[in-house]
């Protein structure tokens, strides 16, 4: 993809936020089965969507905190191959956590949990951080030339397009 003066395409934008929405919460559910599918005895979406489920007193709340510590690490991948652009991994960032706060308010209330608030600000910053973080190193990596190779001999010393031919070790 190159980047420059590029129209700007409402369309792409919102498949983007659906595909990151929709891989964020596959993610999160996978994670959350493999870290509760022993410890509780029925996985529903309380335990994504209700803020009582996030709780440092016990030990299935520690599960649920780290099921979405981890997911917001995917979820920089997810940014990587979706997004491709560093510039931009704080805005899908972002628009993802509030998503994610308007379906939670929609599903059990206004999140009165300070542990609720504390684990997605930091799942908003370590996803964006690290996820900005991937881009630019995958912006900065050096862009393969070929060296142009000749064919055949000419006598000018010239290739077939005009430019002067080099020699290749």
């Amino acid at each position: 993809m190159f980047y420059g003066e590029m129209a700007w395409d409402p369309w792409l934008i919102i498949a983007q936020i659906a595909c990151l929405q929709c891989l964020y919460y596959l993610t999160l559910g996978l994670v959350l089965a493999l870290l509760l599918g022993t410890r509780v005895s029925q996985m529903s979406l309380f335990y994504i969507f209700d803020f009582a489920a996030i709780s440092a007193s016990s030990v299935t709340g520690w599960c649920v905190i780290a099921s979405f510590l981890l997911t917001s690490l995917a979820g920089a991948g997810y940014l990587l191959y979706l997004i491709e652009r560093a510039k931009k991994c704080i805005d899908f960032s972002a628009t993802l956590y509030i998503i994610h706060l308007v379906i939670c308010i929609c599903y059990g209330g206004w999140p009165s949990s300070f542990t609720w608030w504390i684990i997605n600000i930091a799942g908003l910053a370590l996803m964006a951080l690290l996820g900005e973080y991937l881009c630019i190193r995958c912006e900065l990596q050096e862009i393969p030339i070929p060296r142009y190779r000749s064919v055949g001999n000419t006598s000018s010393g010239r290739g077939p397009n005009g430019l002067m031919e080099t020699e290749i070790p």
